[in-house]
Order: C-alpha cells, then structure tokens, then sequence
C-alpha cells in the first residue's frame, strides 16, 4: 500500500520528537532535563475541573454542533471584545479541537493548489506543513535578529506575488517569544490591505507578556484590518489546558462557515465535557495567567542571565510566550560540530540536556530552550549546558 504523496514530505515535529526522546532516556533512569515543553507547568485550575465534572454528572456528554456550542461562542465573543477590543457576533467563531486544529482548518478552506503563504522565520514548526498539506506553498521571510526576529513591509514587497494568498503573524512568537508593536502590525496590516492579503493572527500566547507592554491584536486596530484577519486562539497556554483541545478562529462569515462545513466532516464536534470546561474558564472572575506570568518571569530572568553568560552563546531577551530563543552557532563551532543539530544531539548524550534545535523552526543557528519548568531545574540545566561547552573547548 503506498502512502499519499501530500503526506510523504511531512516532517515529525521537533519539539514533539525531543520530548519523545527525552522521555525515553528518563524511563531508561537517567536524570534527564528536558527543555523542549510547549506547555505551561501549571495544573488546570480547580474551578475548571469542576466545570467539567459538572457537566459529566449532568450527562453533558452528547454530539454538539460542529463549530461549537453557542454558549461557549459567546463566552469567546465576550473575551474578545473585553481583551481585545473586538466585536464579533457569534457567526463569525468557530470552536476547535485546539488552536492547531484551527490553524489546520483554515489553511484547508482557504487555499488552492499553488497558492503562497508568507511565513516569517522562526516559525512555528506546523505551519509549513500545514500550508503543505492544503496544497500551498509557504514562503519564508526572515525575521532578522538584529529586527528581534520581526519582518517589515520593505521585505513583503520583495516577496509576494500574484499567488500570495495569506500571511502569518504570530505574537508573542513561538519560539523567540518577540512581540510586535501596534505601529509594526499597523504597518504590515496595511500593505495586506493593499494587496488584499488574509491575515492570519496566532495570539495563542497573548497572556503570557513580561513587559509593561499589553498585547495587541492586528484586528483591533481599524474595522478594515478586522474584516481581513482571521484570530487563532484558544486556552491551552492561558489556562494551562493543553489536553483539553479547545481552540477558536474569529474571522469573515465566509470563512468561518466553510470551517464549520469541513468540521463537520472532520472532527463532527470539539470535546463536549471539554468545552463546558472553557466557558467556566473564559466566564471566571479569576485570571490564572497572573501567577503564572509572575513565575514565568522569574524563571525567564534566571535563565537568561545564565544563558547568555556561556561562551559562544548570544540571545535576544525575549517579552513572552516561555521560550528562549539562543544563537548557539559560535558555541557549536568552538565546540567542533559543523551543525547545531549535531551540537544539540551531543549535549543530550553527554548532558542529558534536552533542547529543540532551530532547523525545525527555520532558524539553524538556534535552539529553542522552554522554561516551563522549576527554576532550580532550569539552574541546573543551564549548568550543564555551561560544563558541556567549556569541556569541549
């Protein structure tokens, strides 16, 4: 049986893959570090839990429509208008089965066979396949670190074409974990409109910013530029619900009934018990990203200041989401490998350091380090990671 072509391209995950083997040593009894987490280190909150079990014990537990169910769309569009300033009525939300799924939808429903998505560098690792699976190509600008990884209208005018369809934006970023100003996104939100290009807006780690700065969704700055952008967001990182799979996309009637028309085919609903549980989340008084941004922080400053203390390491400070985001090339050339992936490969045997090298995000000269886990964890990682480049130098 052979497998089809539009799957045989597709690459694993990094991030998923180092997770995997890091796993994999750890069961084999080795005290393995791994710095590869997307996902907070936080348990769901208690009064979410019960949402759910509420919902089970009143045997909520049946099909729902397939965009979701009404009072968990309202509990969105109550969200964004009180965070972000946005009006959408309740045709234009679509409820997932996470923001990934979201993403993945979209891309089905909205490209054709050649058409080109606009993909700064570092990227998220599933949007090219995403983009490729729905038949397009994407096409990647480089977001220059010296620009703190962020693109500028001067390179989309060298990059679009006639078949240039969408572009994504993504902040904060995964995995630099930069942050986009209002005049920066007014500025690209306006050459989209220009050239009538979709905007497609990943806010997923919109509640995790360590700066005065509040976050700033692309929609909300003129009615023109909401009519042209799709928001994809969703409660894995804001309420520590990554295994609940509950996303959403915001965007134009057209678009999203054409989701919901795939959805329906797909998936037939998100998780029932699931969703019950994030409309307690988005209704609660109470904001648990306040505790973790303050733990986040901390950890972001430890991290950094012992990171960018190791020979042959440089990096930008990031201001969200709980990455950061490393050039590593000079350490792995001090240290003898031609590649970083060959460095990172090392530093797993050697340290039992695990980190999700940069080729997986477009950016080989990096790794992706995660602080989603214990500051004394992240102290002791960072130590490691110290001894294995001053050994090998």
């Amino acid at each position: 049986m052979e497998i089809a072509n539009r799957v045989r391209t597709l690459t694993p995950s990094t991030t998923l893959a180092i997770t995997a083997k890091a796993k994999e040593l750890k069961q084999s009894g080795y005290d393995v570090i791994g710095l590869g987490a997307g996902e907070p280190d936080f348990n769901t909150p208690d009064y979410i839990l019960d949402a759910a079990k509420k919902a089970m014990d009143n045997g909520f537990t049946k099909y729902t429509p397939a965009g979701g169910t009404n009072d968990l769309k309202q509990a969105i569009v109550d969200k964004l208008s009180t965070d972000n300033e946005l009006l959408y009525n309740l045709d234009e939300i679509i409820v997932t089965s996470g923001a990934k799924h979201a993403l993945y939808t979209l891309f089905q429903v909205i490209l054709n066979d050649g058409d080109e998505v606009i993909v700064p560098t570092p990227y998220w690792v599933s949007y090219p396949e995403q983009i490729k699976l729905a038949g397009g190509s994407p096409v990647f600008l480089e977001g220059k670190e010296e620009n703190e990884f962020k693109i500028t209208p001067a390179q989309l005018e060298k990059s679009i074409t006639v078949n240039t369809k969408a572009i994504i934006i993504n902040s904060p970023s995964n995995p630099t974990g930069m942050t986009y100003s209002e005049s920066e996104l007014l500025a690209i939100g306006e050459f989209c409109l220009k050239h009538d290009i979709l905007i497609i807006s990943d806010e997923i780690y919109e509640k995790l910013i360590y700066t005065d700065d509040k976050h700033i969704s692309i929609a909300q700055l003129s009615p023109e530029l909401r009519n042209q952008t799709v928001v994809i967001n969703g409660v894995s990182k804001s309420h520590a619900m990554t295994g609940w799979r509950i996303g959403y996309a915001a965007g134009p009637v057209k678009i999203i009934k054409a989701m919901t028309n795939l959805a329906s085919h797909s998936t037939s609903n998100p998780t029932t018990i699931a969703q019950y549980a994030t409309v307690a989340a988005y209704k609660a008084e109470k904001d648990p990203t306040i505790e973790m941004r303050k733990v986040f922080a901390e950890r972001l400053d430890a991290l950094y200041d012992l990171i960018v203390d190791i020979p042959g390491i440089t990096c930008k400070k990031p201001k969200g989401a709980f990455y950061l985001f490393p050039n590593v090339s000079e350490a792995a050339k001090l240290n003898g490998f031609s590649t970083v992936d060959e460095w990172v490969a090392a530093l797993l045997d050697d340290e039992k350091v695990a980190v999700v090298p940069g080729s997986g995000f477009g950016a080989p000269n990096y790794i992706r380090l995660s602080y989603a886990i214990s500051k004394e964890q992240l102290v002791e990682a960072a130590t490691r990671i110290r001894r294995f480049v001053e050994n090998r130098l």
